[in-house]
């Protein structure tokens, strides 16, 4: 519970420095949306806090809740395939929606030309991202497998049977998904509060109209992908209750924050532009690199999925699916 609490507390102060940031002059005005309505621009904001809440909260329960069906257990073809869409999913929120809004940003014409137009720092952070977080996942897995090689079911959550044990493999594997799963939810936290107040910074219902249904279909899958990680860390209910709890108010409070901040709000204030820059880029090397390597590559290469040439093909089509979708979502958001 303390490290949950401590990430809390690190959210907080995020959400405070982009609140305060983003209200300071700039000599780089914001330019004025051309259907500004403020007023149905925040019935549909108030909307959008509700639809993508209960998006967000449907995506991560249904591995969690999925887990005492059959179908939706950790070992069932379903999952397998319905994570791998999840992770076709973060793959293109990765490359098509953040990465390229890190380079606008970082690349902004508002932001003076020494250091930022003389180096590119968008994709520098987000390849620095992904190394830190192999080394994190490296390191923190070992860290918690070396004071006792041989956990058993001491481990909290290991069943007592043999056939669930077995398909745990190891309790080493099990260290390694919940780091996995902390990581993971890291990187989606960052962009969720950046997403969330840009949308509640708008004044534009043109604009929001369509965000409502993209964040939704994108915190749907990302809760999906999530979730399927939280139960395969086998967490205490209290901390699968605090990490669910974080990833469905995150982007709906980005929105409140939003919306407290839309009429002094300057997306082209320079620190507000260096700050969420960096934090789209960081949040892209994340989930770049848990997508790939923690999600698709592990279960791509597991010996279930290599010995089932149905399942086989049904992962690879799945994944080309959420990232296709997701791709097309960038449209809109």
């Amino acid at each position: 519970m303390k490290l949950y609490f401590k990430n809390f507390v690190l959210l907080c102060l995020i959400l405070l420095q982009i609140s305060l940031v983003a209200a300071e002059e700039s000599e780089c005005e914001m330019e004025a949306e051309s259907d500004e309505n403020k007023s149905l621009a925040l019935r549909l904001k108030i909307g959008a806090i509700f639809a993508i809440v209960f998006a967000s909260f449907v995506g991560v329960m249904i591995p969690i809740i999925g887990q005492s069906y059959p179908w939706l257990q950790p070992e069932s073809n379903l999952f397998y395939i319905l994570k791998a869409f999840a992770g076709g999913v973060l793959l293109a929120v990765g490359l098509i929606h953040i990465l390229p809004e890190s380079f606008e940003r970082l690349g902004s014409p508002c932001l003076p030309e020494k250091p930022w137009h003389l180096f590119n720092f968008a994709g520098f952070i987000a390849m620095l991202s992904a190394i830190l977080t192999l080394m994190v996942d490296s390191f923190a897995t070992g860290y918690l497998n070396r004071p006792n090689p041989n956990l058993n079911r001491a481990v909290v959550g290991i069943p007592n049977n043999n056939n669930d044990q077995e398909a745990l493999n190891a309790p080493q594997e099990l260290n390694r998904y919940r780091v996995i799963a902390q990581v993971l939810e890291l990187g989606i936290v960052i962009h969720s509060i950046i997403i969330g107040i840009a949308t509640g910074t708008s004044q534009s219902p043109s604009t929001i109209r369509p965000l409502i249904a993209a964040l939704s279909f994108h915190q749907f899958f990302e809760g999906i992908g999530l979730g399927g990680c939280i139960v395969q860390a086998r967490l205490r209910l209290s901390s699968t209750a605090m990490m669910a709890l974080f990833f469905t108010i995150t982007t709906s409070l980005g929105i409140i924050i939003g919306i407290g901040i839309a009429s002094s709000y300057n997306g082209n204030n320079v620190t507000t532009l260096i700050v969420e820059g960096v934090l789209d880029s960081a949040a892209a090397g994340i989930l770049i690199y848990m997508a790939l390597v923690d999600l698709l590559a592990a279960d791509f290469m597991s010996e279930k999925v290599q010995n089932s040439r149905t399942l086989q093909i049904g992962v690879n089509i799945s994944v080309l699916l959420g990232a296709a979708g997701m791709s097309i979502i960038a449209k809109w958001a």
